[in-house]
Protein backbone atom coordinates (compact mmCIF):
# COMPACT_ATOMS: atom_id res chain seq x y z
CA UNK A 1 0.00 0.00 0.00
CA UNK A 2 0.94 3.65 -0.55
CA UNK A 3 3.54 2.79 -3.17
CA UNK A 4 4.94 5.85 -4.98
CA UNK A 5 7.40 3.98 -7.19
CA UNK A 6 8.18 5.85 -10.43
CA UNK A 7 6.37 8.96 -9.15
CA UNK A 8 7.95 12.41 -9.06
CA UNK A 9 7.07 14.60 -6.09
CA UNK A 10 7.82 18.29 -5.58
CA UNK A 11 7.83 19.36 -1.92
CA UNK A 12 8.29 23.03 -0.99
CA UNK A 13 9.62 24.10 2.37
CA UNK A 14 11.53 20.81 2.46
CA UNK A 15 14.61 21.94 4.35
CA UNK A 16 13.26 21.12 7.83
CA UNK A 17 10.29 20.10 9.95
CA UNK A 18 7.12 18.97 8.23
CA UNK A 19 8.51 19.46 4.73
CA UNK A 20 11.58 17.36 5.46
CA UNK A 21 9.41 14.65 6.99
CA UNK A 22 7.19 14.48 3.91
CA UNK A 23 10.16 14.40 1.54
CA UNK A 24 11.68 11.49 3.47
CA UNK A 25 8.37 9.62 3.59
CA UNK A 26 7.76 9.98 -0.15
CA UNK A 27 11.30 8.83 -0.93
CA UNK A 28 10.90 5.74 1.27
CA UNK A 29 7.74 4.93 -0.70
CA UNK A 30 9.70 5.00 -3.94
CA UNK A 31 9.22 8.52 -5.33
CA UNK A 32 11.92 10.79 -6.63
CA UNK A 33 11.57 13.91 -4.49
CA UNK A 34 12.48 17.40 -5.63
CA UNK A 35 13.23 19.23 -2.37
CA UNK A 36 12.47 22.93 -2.70
CA UNK A 37 13.39 25.91 -0.55
CA UNK A 38 14.62 29.44 -1.09
CA UNK A 39 18.18 28.41 -0.28
CA UNK A 40 19.78 25.42 -1.98
CA UNK A 41 22.35 25.14 0.83
CA UNK A 42 19.61 24.41 3.35
CA UNK A 43 18.40 21.49 1.23
CA UNK A 44 21.63 19.68 0.51
CA UNK A 45 21.74 17.82 3.83
CA UNK A 46 18.14 16.67 3.36
CA UNK A 47 18.79 15.34 -0.14
CA UNK A 48 22.10 13.78 0.93
CA UNK A 49 20.36 11.97 3.78
CA UNK A 50 17.60 10.67 1.50
CA UNK A 51 20.06 9.52 -1.15
CA UNK A 52 22.32 7.99 1.47
CA UNK A 53 19.41 5.91 2.77
CA UNK A 54 18.69 4.47 -0.66
CA UNK A 55 16.09 7.00 -1.76
CA UNK A 56 16.15 9.44 -4.66
CA UNK A 57 16.16 13.20 -4.16
CA UNK A 58 17.35 16.40 -5.80
CA UNK A 59 17.30 20.03 -4.71
CA UNK A 60 15.92 23.18 -6.29
CA UNK A 61 16.09 26.76 -5.01
CA UNK A 62 12.86 28.66 -5.65
CA UNK A 63 11.02 31.67 -4.25
CA UNK A 64 7.47 30.33 -4.30
CA UNK A 65 6.00 33.84 -4.13
CA UNK A 66 7.21 34.36 -7.73
CA UNK A 67 5.01 32.76 -10.39
CA UNK A 68 7.82 32.90 -12.94
CA UNK A 69 10.18 31.10 -10.56
CA UNK A 70 7.58 28.43 -9.76
CA UNK A 71 6.82 27.86 -13.43
CA UNK A 72 10.55 27.43 -14.09
CA UNK A 73 10.73 24.88 -11.24
CA UNK A 74 7.94 22.78 -12.77
CA UNK A 75 9.31 23.14 -16.31
CA UNK A 76 12.77 22.02 -15.21
CA UNK A 77 11.37 19.13 -13.16
CA UNK A 78 9.38 17.77 -16.10
CA UNK A 79 12.40 18.17 -18.38
CA UNK A 80 14.70 16.35 -15.93
CA UNK A 81 12.38 13.67 -14.57
CA UNK A 82 9.59 13.29 -17.13
CA UNK A 83 6.63 14.33 -14.99
CA UNK A 84 5.34 15.94 -11.83
CA UNK A 85 2.92 13.52 -10.22
CA UNK A 86 2.69 15.02 -6.72
CA UNK A 87 2.93 18.64 -5.60
CA UNK A 88 3.03 19.58 -1.93
CA UNK A 89 2.66 23.28 -1.18
CA UNK A 90 4.18 23.39 2.28
CA UNK A 91 6.35 26.53 2.29
CA UNK A 92 5.08 29.00 4.86
CA UNK A 93 6.09 31.74 7.25
CA UNK A 94 4.69 33.66 10.21
CA UNK A 95 4.89 37.35 11.08
CA UNK A 96 2.89 37.36 14.30
CA UNK A 97 1.53 40.47 15.99
CA UNK A 98 -1.82 41.94 16.96
CA UNK A 99 -3.64 43.46 14.00
CA UNK A 100 -3.49 46.98 15.45
CA UNK A 101 0.30 46.70 15.28
CA UNK A 102 0.54 44.65 12.08
CA UNK A 103 2.26 46.42 9.22
CA UNK A 104 1.07 46.14 5.65
CA UNK A 105 4.40 44.49 4.87
CA UNK A 106 3.85 41.82 7.55
CA UNK A 107 0.41 41.14 6.12
CA UNK A 108 1.49 41.02 2.48
CA UNK A 109 4.63 38.93 2.99
CA UNK A 110 2.68 36.15 4.73
CA UNK A 111 -0.06 36.21 2.09
CA UNK A 112 2.49 36.18 -0.74
CA UNK A 113 4.31 33.08 0.51
CA UNK A 114 1.57 31.07 2.24
CA UNK A 115 -1.36 31.70 -0.11
CA UNK A 116 -0.04 33.19 -3.34
CA UNK A 117 2.79 30.65 -3.25
CA UNK A 118 0.26 27.81 -3.32
CA UNK A 119 -1.69 29.54 -6.11
CA UNK A 120 1.55 29.81 -8.08
CA UNK A 121 2.28 26.12 -7.55
CA UNK A 122 -1.17 24.95 -8.59
CA UNK A 123 -1.17 27.22 -11.64
CA UNK A 124 2.33 26.12 -12.64
CA UNK A 125 1.67 22.38 -12.39
CA UNK A 126 -1.86 22.22 -13.78
CA UNK A 127 -0.97 21.98 -17.48
CA UNK A 128 1.52 19.14 -16.93
CA UNK A 129 -0.90 17.19 -14.73
CA UNK A 130 -3.79 17.72 -17.15
CA UNK A 131 -1.69 16.23 -19.96
CA UNK A 132 -1.00 13.22 -17.72
CA UNK A 133 -4.69 13.09 -16.73
CA UNK A 134 -3.49 12.39 -13.21
CA UNK A 135 -1.96 14.21 -10.29
CA UNK A 136 -2.00 14.84 -6.57
CA UNK A 137 -1.87 18.36 -5.10
CA UNK A 138 -1.57 18.61 -1.32
CA UNK A 139 -1.70 21.98 0.41
CA UNK A 140 -0.50 22.32 4.01
CA UNK A 141 -2.88 24.63 5.84
CA UNK A 142 -3.30 24.81 9.65
CA UNK A 143 -5.91 24.41 12.35
CA UNK A 144 -5.47 28.17 12.76
CA UNK A 145 -7.12 28.51 9.34
CA UNK A 146 -10.18 26.82 10.84
CA UNK A 147 -10.28 28.49 14.26
CA UNK A 148 -8.36 31.75 14.01
CA UNK A 149 -5.78 32.77 16.60
CA UNK A 150 -5.02 36.09 18.32
CA UNK A 151 -1.93 37.72 16.90
CA UNK A 152 -2.06 35.69 13.69
CA UNK A 153 -4.60 37.51 11.51
CA UNK A 154 -2.29 37.32 8.49
CA UNK A 155 -1.37 33.68 9.02
CA UNK A 156 -4.97 32.61 9.74
CA UNK A 157 -6.22 34.45 6.66
CA UNK A 158 -3.59 32.81 4.46
CA UNK A 159 -4.38 29.34 5.78
CA UNK A 160 -8.16 29.79 5.56
CA UNK A 161 -7.73 31.09 2.02
CA UNK A 162 -5.73 27.98 1.19
CA UNK A 163 -8.71 25.80 2.11
CA UNK A 164 -10.99 27.79 -0.22
CA UNK A 165 -8.40 27.70 -2.99
CA UNK A 166 -8.12 23.93 -2.64
CA UNK A 167 -11.88 23.38 -2.84
CA UNK A 168 -12.24 25.56 -5.92
CA UNK A 169 -9.35 23.98 -7.79
CA UNK A 170 -10.44 20.48 -6.73
CA UNK A 171 -13.71 21.09 -8.58
CA UNK A 172 -11.92 22.53 -11.62
CA UNK A 173 -9.41 19.70 -11.96
CA UNK A 174 -11.41 16.63 -10.91
CA UNK A 175 -12.47 15.74 -14.46
CA UNK A 176 -8.78 15.31 -15.38
CA UNK A 177 -8.03 12.87 -12.59
CA UNK A 178 -6.26 15.46 -10.41
CA UNK A 179 -7.07 15.61 -6.71
CA UNK A 180 -6.52 18.64 -4.49
CA UNK A 181 -6.61 18.28 -0.72
CA UNK A 182 -5.43 20.05 2.44
CA UNK A 183 -3.76 18.83 5.60
CA UNK A 184 -4.30 21.02 8.66
CA UNK A 185 -1.64 20.30 11.30
CA UNK A 186 -2.19 21.14 14.92
CA UNK A 187 0.71 21.63 17.34
CA UNK A 188 3.72 19.87 15.84
CA UNK A 189 7.12 19.38 17.49
CA UNK A 190 9.52 22.03 16.25
CA UNK A 191 12.58 23.91 17.49
CA UNK A 192 10.14 26.31 19.17
CA UNK A 193 8.29 23.61 21.11
CA UNK A 194 11.59 21.94 22.05
CA UNK A 195 12.59 25.18 23.78
CA UNK A 196 9.40 25.30 25.87
CA UNK A 197 9.52 24.60 29.60
CA UNK A 198 8.11 21.31 30.88
CA UNK A 199 5.23 23.22 32.48
CA UNK A 200 4.39 24.97 29.22
CA UNK A 201 4.43 21.62 27.41
CA UNK A 202 2.09 20.13 30.02
CA UNK A 203 -0.31 23.04 29.56
CA UNK A 204 -0.21 22.58 25.79
CA UNK A 205 -0.72 18.83 26.03
CA UNK A 206 -3.76 19.36 28.27
CA UNK A 207 -5.48 21.13 25.36
CA UNK A 208 -5.03 18.11 23.08
CA UNK A 209 -7.36 15.13 23.59
CA UNK A 210 -4.63 12.63 22.65
CA UNK A 211 -2.40 14.30 25.23
CA UNK A 212 0.69 14.95 23.13
CA UNK A 213 2.20 17.31 20.60
CA UNK A 214 2.34 15.82 17.11
CA UNK A 215 5.48 15.03 15.13
CA UNK A 216 6.40 15.73 11.49
CA UNK A 217 5.94 11.99 10.90
CA UNK A 218 2.25 12.33 11.76
CA UNK A 219 1.81 14.86 8.97
CA UNK A 220 4.00 12.86 6.58
CA UNK A 221 1.79 9.79 7.05
CA UNK A 222 -1.32 11.73 6.05
CA UNK A 223 0.49 13.25 3.07
CA UNK A 224 1.70 9.84 1.92
CA UNK A 225 -1.87 8.55 1.96
CA UNK A 226 -3.20 11.53 -0.01
CA UNK A 227 -0.38 11.16 -2.53
CA UNK A 228 -1.10 7.48 -3.10
CA UNK A 229 -3.41 5.68 -5.52
CA UNK A 230 -5.47 4.57 -2.52
CA UNK A 231 -6.66 8.18 -2.04
CA UNK A 232 -7.88 8.51 -5.62
CA UNK A 233 -11.51 9.10 -4.58
CA UNK A 234 -10.73 11.87 -2.09
CA UNK A 235 -10.63 15.48 -3.26
CA UNK A 236 -11.51 18.93 -1.92
CA UNK A 237 -11.04 17.78 1.66
CA UNK A 238 -9.19 19.16 4.68
CA UNK A 239 -7.77 16.50 7.00
CA UNK A 240 -6.95 17.83 10.46
CA UNK A 241 -3.96 16.08 12.04
CA UNK A 242 -4.11 17.62 15.49
CA UNK A 243 -4.64 14.94 18.14
CA UNK A 244 -8.33 15.87 18.28
CA UNK A 245 -7.73 19.49 19.30
CA UNK A 246 -10.15 20.85 16.68
CA UNK A 247 -13.29 18.85 16.07
CA UNK A 248 -15.68 20.24 13.48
Amino acid sequence: MFNLKNKVAVVTGASRGIGKGMAESFAKAGAHVVCVSRSEDALNSVADEINGNGGSASVYACDVSSLDAYQELIKDTVASHGSVDILVNNAGITRDTLIMRMSEEDWQTVIDINLKGAFNGIKAVTRAMMKQRAGRIINITSVVGLTGNPGQANYAASKAGLIGLSKATAKELASRGITVNCIAPGYIATDMTDAMTDQAKETLNSQIPLGRIGSPDDIAAAALFLASDEAGYITGQTITVDGGMVMI
